[in-house]
């Protein structure tokens, strides 16, 4: 298929000359080998130049494909070795650097002259001279293809949907009446918008339908009587403003323009505009410039109030430049009007009892098509002429679904979408051809996946790495190659056909294992995905053995296992496969229950990512204190897991660790806080004895998202806490306090313990806040204080010594409050409310009051003349409180949900 694959190459160059760049080298290379690293950076520039040339003809020319394929293979492979130079120049740096805080020898600087560096480059020569012939062969073949460098601003001529027009046969379209009556009542209101003119955006991926849509309103009847005059206008990629003023022009005037000047378009269309009340659709449009959309724009302002534009696109990106109502976002048909749509074009009837044994296999047809009407329609366009069962099971069990180019409608729709990335997003999408169908990702996992791979660069920025891959989702998400999955707020998934769309383009150098499938070509393959059995033994992985250039080993969980269900991973392939895998950059063994992680895991001197999730390890090996590239280490619900390895501050490099749930690490290990470039640490426990080590948050100030102190009741002095500077952290927007529920009462330093807390002042950007088992007296003033305008939520627990509730009635942004077990408190007043407040609450939609025996009365709360309580409180829950008398705020106006339970005295 064209263009597969070898679309990111120019991303992949990018990389590599970044590297090239990089300091290491002047460490660790000698003369020789930076001799032949500036012929290859000499001979891959000249290659560079003619890639675009390259992607293009591969189409029609199988001599080029095969060139693209080896140039990919070998751009890999020099990577491979790039990559070695700077992890032996990092450890070496890194190793010294570790000696030098803990005086263990002088500070120094690691340069080529050392005698391990000079083993070192005498081991690479051979690969370095082997890339070198490789590169030269390629070199030549480039000749000899007769390549040719496209200029800047050529771009290469993509595969198009046909243009559009404004005529729909309604007979063939099924499904869409509710979405046409409510765009219709869009276009027929009465509302001017912004400046006369209405902009309403119909946003949905390639074949969903969009045009359609805007088809079935641009002919219905009423608009006619409604609008003076009506323009259909396709725009397309290319969004030229005098090409689009001029169809404009032409459609409302139905006469041919010779006009090419664009102020003198503009005039003749503000003219013909004026005064009246028009309709006009903008059918595919991919412009993100807002500029162009602000100089397109003045001669619609003179249209009357009411004038509509009804814009079709791909990405919220662009409606958001130009829209004034919200955008629609056209869903998927319903597999009952896909099948009313089979029937139409496969059968030419609305239904299938002419032919009712096809309608269960059409059903599963449609299915397959995962509402897509272009998906269904270029389908029964191949069955129109094979009405028999037997023909349709064929075609349902066959290979049709991955149709070549030319045969098929499908791909080139989804296509066109790809065919608009970035080369960097191309090579973010591909990669995400390894998850499983209907598997659902996070933002964060995907990108820490990226970033282990080496797709996210970022030349001549400081911009964080994970704000590049940020900005790379919500991309991808823009334009409808992720979406939201239904099931939780956070996770996203990919349609089926977006799916298949990635397989297509990420071809052999990504291996998704299906069903009992080996790796077609190893020698090619560094990707590799599969889906996790309750055993997986060698038998699975014989073909990986093969792919030594692997840099992708993940499994996938589609089973939805609970937490406790045991699956396991044969010793065989952790003692004899993986260690032959020494250029792997992400290895998870999620779920496995395996108790032990081999010492080889040192020896994986490339690896970024490590997910040992939900796995049965009691302990991490030393060794993996050598991986100095590591960015990555997720070690959630690791129950057994003991300690972290206790040299972990050498690992310079790591951006994300998480030990969520597991439950038996009871200290953080000494020099965590040399991890200057952590920003994501689930967790940090305070270690037993005094609780120093609460001061090694000091040097994490990179942290971000959401963070648990915990234990903190092992704090002996209050100035340690004042020394992790947790009111400087301003990337945290979730933090937890927690000290120990099960210690006895008795040991308990009540006076230490208020001094800590009123210590742990966070930044003021924090949105979400809980202190859990605080045994303090009192709750500090801070908690209260109405400058934290970012906090949304704030949760109390068992804070059984508190008698008063600290004056959160003052926070300005608050909209949920939780609390529970404060078994002290007898009565809610004005020390909750906060004094001469005159807005109490005036966000607050949830509060949760829970186990609280001793509470007895709740005062009216009394604001200043005109002030508000509560206007905003939509849902009140008051349970376990056996004492508090029957009693609730006098005006709670917003109110739709109120629970009661176990209050005797109620």
């Amino acid at each position: 298929m064209a263009f597969i694959g070898e679309a990111a190459l120019s991303a992949f160059f990018e990389a590599l000359f970044a590297k090239f760049l990089s300091s290491e080298f002047e460490f660790i290379a000698d003369k020789r080998v930076r001799k032949e690293i500036e012929k290859w950076k000499l001979t891959l520039k000249n290659i560079r130049a003619v890639l675009a040339d390259a992607e293009w003809k591969q189409v029609r020319s199988g001599a080029v494909k095969m060139w693209l394929a080896d140039l990919k293979d070998l751009a890999y492979d020099l990577d491979d070795i790039l990559d070695e130079f700077a992890t032996e120049a990092l450890g070496r740096k890194l190793v010294k650097e570790h000696q030098a805080s803990t005086s263990m020898v002088p500070q120094g600087r690691p340069t080529g002259l050392h005698p391990s560096s000079i083993m070192f480059n005498y081991k690479m020569m051979s690969k370095i001279k082997e890339i070198t012939r490789r590169l030269e062969g390629l070199a030549t073949q480039k000749s000899n293809l007769q390549l040719t460098e496209i200029s800047v601003g050529r771009s290469m001529t993509m595969p198009r949907r046909p243009r559009s027009t404004s005529l729909v046969n309604e007979t063939y379209v099924h499904g869409r009446n509710k979405e046409k009556q409510e765009i219709l009542d869009l276009v027929l209101s009465n509302d001017g918008g912004d400046g006369g003119v209405t902009v309403i955006p119909i946003v949905g991926m390639g074949g969903i339908g969009k045009t359609t849509l805007a088809q079935l309103v641009y002919n219905d009847d009423r608009i006619k009587d409604h609008f003076d005059l009506t323009s259909w206008v396709c725009v397309s990629e290319e969004f030229d403003i005098v090409k689009i003023t001029k169809a404009i022009l032409q459609s409302v005037t139905s006469e041919p323009c010779d006009e090419k000047e664009f102020n003198l378009l503009q005039v003749k269309l503000k003219e013909k505009l004026s005064r009246k009340k028009f309709l006009l659709v903008l059918d595919d449009v991919w412009n993100e410039n807002y500029s162009a959309w602000l100089e397109l724009r003045p001669p619609f302002d003179a249209g009357v109030p009411g004038s509509k534009i009804i814009v079709t696109t791909r990405t919220s990106n662009v409606s958001s430049i130009m829209r004034t109502t919200a955008d629609y976002l056209l869903q998927y048909l319903s597999n009952e009007d896909s099948l009313s749509v089979l029937a139409r074009h496969a059968l030419e009837r609305e239904d299938f009892i002419e032919h009712p044994d096809l309608k269960e296999i059409g059903l599963e047809i449609v299915k397959m098509c995962g509402g897509l009407p272009l998906a269904t329609i270029t389908i029964a366009g191949l069955l129109r002429t094979r009405v028999n069962h037997d023909a349709w099971k064929a075609i349902l069990e066959s290979d049709i679904w991955n149709l070549p180019e030319e045969k098929s409608n499908i791909v080139p729709a989804l296509l066109l979408s790809y065919y608009s990335l970035s080369s960097q997003l191309k090579q973010c999408f591909a990669y995400c051809s390894l998850f499983p169908k209907d598997y659902e990702f996070s933002e964060e996992e995907t990108v820490q996946l990226w970033m282990a791979e080496g797709f996210l660069n970022r030349p001549n920025t400081e911009r964080r790495i994970e704000d590049l891959g940020r900005e790379c989702f919500e991309e991808l998400v823009s334009r409808s190659f992720f979406q939201a999955s239904g099931k939780a707020q956070s996770l996203f998934a990919m349609h089926d056909l977006i799916n298949d769309l990635a397989q297509s383009v990420a071809g052999e150098t990504y291996f998704k294992r299906k069903r009992n499938e080996g790796i077609e070509n190893p020698s090619r393959t560094r990707h590799s995905s599969y889906v996790i059995g309750d055993y997986d033994g060698i038998k699975k992985f014989e073909t990986f053995f093969e792919a030594k250039s692997l840099r992708t080993f993940l499994p996938f969980d589609t089973k939805m296992r609970m937490q406790y269900d045991e699956c396991f991973l044969s010793n065989n392939v952790l003692d004899d496969l993986l260690p032959r895998l020494k250029c792997l950059r992400v290895l998870s063994l999620k779920r496995y229950h395996n108790s032990e992680i081999p010492d080889f895991i040192g020896i994986l001197k490339h690896l970024r990512y490590l997910d040992f999730s939900y796995t049965g390890i009691r302990s991490l090996p030393d060794s993996l204190c050598t991986l100095y590239n590591l960015e990555t280490l997720l070690l959630k619900f690791c129950e057994k897991l003991e300690k972290l390895p206790s040299k972990i501050g050498i690992l310079k490099n790591l951006c994300s660790l998480d030990i969520n749930g597991a439950v038996s690490i009871k200290e953080m290990p000494s020099g965590i806080g040399e991890l200057k470039n952590l920003r994501a640490l689930s967790g940090f426990i305070i270690s037993h004895g005094d609780g120093l080590n609460i001061r090694e948050m000091q040097n994490l100030s990179n942290l971000k998202g959401q963070l648990c102190i915990s234990e903190l009741h092992n704090v002996d002095e209050a100035e340690y806490v004042h020394d992790a500077k947790l009111s400087s952290k301003s990337g945290l927007n979730n933090l937890e306090l927690k000290w120990s529920k099960d210690l006895n009462e008795d040991l308990r330093k009540k006076e230490v313990e208020t001094e800590v807390l009123k210590l742990l002042q966070p930044h003021k950007d924090i949105k979400e806040l809980a202190i859990k088992h605080y045994a303090g007296i009192l709750l500090p003033i801070w908690i209260g204080d109405p400058s934290f305008e970012k906090l949304r939520s704030l949760k109390f627990e068992d804070c059984r010594n508190c008698a008063l509730l600290p004056a959160v009635g003052k926070l300005p942004y608050l909209k949920d409050l939780y609390i529970k077990g404060m078994s002290s408190v007898i009565s809610v007043g004005k020390e909750f409310y906060g004094d001469n407040c005159p807005n109490v609450f005036p966000l607050l939609e949830t509060l949760h009051f829970d186990d609280m025996p001793e509470w007895e009365e709740w005062e009216p709360c009394e604001v200043v003349e005109e002030g508000r309580k509560f206007s905003c409180l939509q849902k009140l829950f008051i349970k376990n409180c056996p004492k508090l008398v029957r009693t609730l705020p006098d005006s709670l106006p917003s109110l739709e949900k109120i629970v009661i339970r176990n209050c005797q005295n109620w």
